[in-house]
């Protein structure tokens, strides 16, 4: 039987200009979000899941890994790429800096982590996980960031925000065994019909 990878990417959060990036937490509606896709049945299969150790993540994962009663392994290597360079930026800023670390990906963008360099932590780590031999499916929670950064890897394209995700709370899923995308990014509340057919 195939075994799946999915990749689900945090929801809403609070932003807060004065609390740094990767300590900001889940706003009320995407704790919700979170806690309704914990009970997806279609989850069931799901024997480990893989998370950043940014507090947006582990609060996505949280709800999951306690529905399905196991635990969250976190990966501090899985954290979005880095922007520390810069801090908190203004959404405009921020998406023109975004737009240029995509599109020049062995350039540090306003000191922030090259692209290259955060899609071959994030594959590592991925490679990392899918390595061991445990049966079950593997659910992974990080960002939209180093996200679409794995899934140009899997599809064996050049790293573009063309494949960026449209917003956050959003899931790609892969198989285990071949590395084969089975479909790109999808809302959290949108089940997977086929995944089983990849």
């Amino acid at each position: 039987m195939t075994t799946l990878v999915r990749y689900l990417t945090h929801p809403e959060v609070d932003i807060d200009p004065h609390v740094p990036v990767p300590s900001w937490g889940l706003n009320a509606t995407g704790r919700a979000r979170a806690d309704a896709f914990a009970q997806s049945r279609w989850l069931s299969g799901t024997t480990q899941i893989v998370s950043s150790g940014e507090r947006k993540a582990l609060e996505t994962a949280a709800p999951i890994a306690r529905a399905l009663g196991i635990d969250v392994e976190i990966r501090e290597a899985m954290h979005e790429n880095d922007r520390s360079g810069t801090g908190f930026l203004p959404p405009a800023e921020f998406e023109r800096v975004a737009d240029a670390f995509f599109a020049e990906p062995d350039v540090s963008i306003s000191g922030w982590e090259r692209a290259a360099d955060a899609q071959a932590r994030i594959c590592r780590e991925a490679d990392i996980v899918l390595a061991r031999p445990q049966k079950g499916d593997v659910l992974f929670v990080g960002h939209g960031g180093v996200g679409t950064l794995l899934l140009c890897s899997l599809m064996q394209v050049p790293i573009s925000r063309f494949h960026d995700q449209p917003g956050g709370g959003h899931y790609f899923t892969f198989t285990k065994e071949r590395r084969e995308v089975i479909h790109g990014w999808r809302r959290m509340e949108s089940p997977p019909e086929d995944d089983r057919q990849g």
